[in-house]
């Protein structure tokens, strides 16, 4: 049996938006240790977002985070010899973290054909995530789809 630490991690607020959220998407989409470029193309799709949505664009990225946030996700487990996908809840904090992973990846996926800028992907991702279209949103009901079908194998939790 393992043993866990309980422990929080402290994430700082931005100086900007004096969010912990917006702090863990720039540290997301930081690339070799350069957060000032991270910092730089997050504030500026944050600002393009308003732009294009003419709402605030804090609460319409929580939006559209909580509709990335996945319920149930498989985890690996041995037993006798054989590897089962066995459906678990997600924590709260790993939903966040699977959420803001999902529409980076998605939005660096994109072509760059009508994109200039990953800040520009970066909106175009998370309008649809608000809109519950788009591959972050995919990728949330596969998981989904993939708990659902192993579920004969819930009685394997640990």
């Amino acid at each position: 049996m393992r043993a866990h630490k309980n422990y929080t991690r402290v994430v700082i607020p931005d100086s900007k938006y004096n969010s912990q959220m917006v702090t863990k998407l720039i540290n997301a989409v930081m690339s070799d240790g350069k957060k000032s470029v991270a910092t730089k193309q997050v504030y500026d799709a944050l600002s393009l977002l308003k732009e294009q949505t003419k709402v605030d664009e804090m609460t319409y990225i929580n939006e559209a985070l909580e509709n990335v946030k996945p319920a149930m996700e498989v985890r690996s487990r041995r037993v006798g010899g054989a590897s089962y996908q066995v459906p678990v809840p997600v924590r709260n904090e790993r939903k966040q973290t699977l959420a803001i992973r999902w529409i980076i990846d998605a939005a660096r996926a994109r072509s760059n054909s009508s994109y200039h800028s990953f800040a520009a992907k970066l909106v175009a991702e998370v309008i649809e995530a608000h809109e519950q279209t788009g591959n972050a949103m995919k990728k949330k009901l596969d998981t989904h789809r993939m708990a659902d079908a192993n579920k004969a194998f819930s009685h394997f939790r640990w």
